[in-house]
């Protein structure tokens, strides 16, 4: 069983939780429950950063191969050909 404990809120913070619970029809002591338990999640060790984003790795395709590597000498073209247009 759960147990009880104080939280104390602004009158502000207070009935945007109330309005929330009246919307989705539930406890405003649930909205609560559901909001701590979303930080938790959040801030809880997940992991190393490659873990975060391990599903995003490898899913994006396309663009000009070899742009990192070959940046330096494109912008020395590009220098160069703005020099033969003046």
């Amino acid at each position: 069983m759960a147990s009880p404990i104080t939280l104390r809120l602004d009158e502000e913070t207070r009935q945007r939780v109330a309005q929330i619970a009246r919307r989705k029809r539930t406890s405003a002591s649930e909205v609560i429950r559901e909001a701590i338990l979303t930080w938790v999640e959040m801030h809880e060790n997940t992991g190393s950063p490659y873990d975060s984003i391990a599903d995003l790795i490898g899913v994006v395709q396309g663009g000009k191969p070899g742009r990192s590597t070959e940046t330096g000498r494109q912008f020395k073209e590009l220098l160069r050909q703005r020099r033969v247009r003046k």
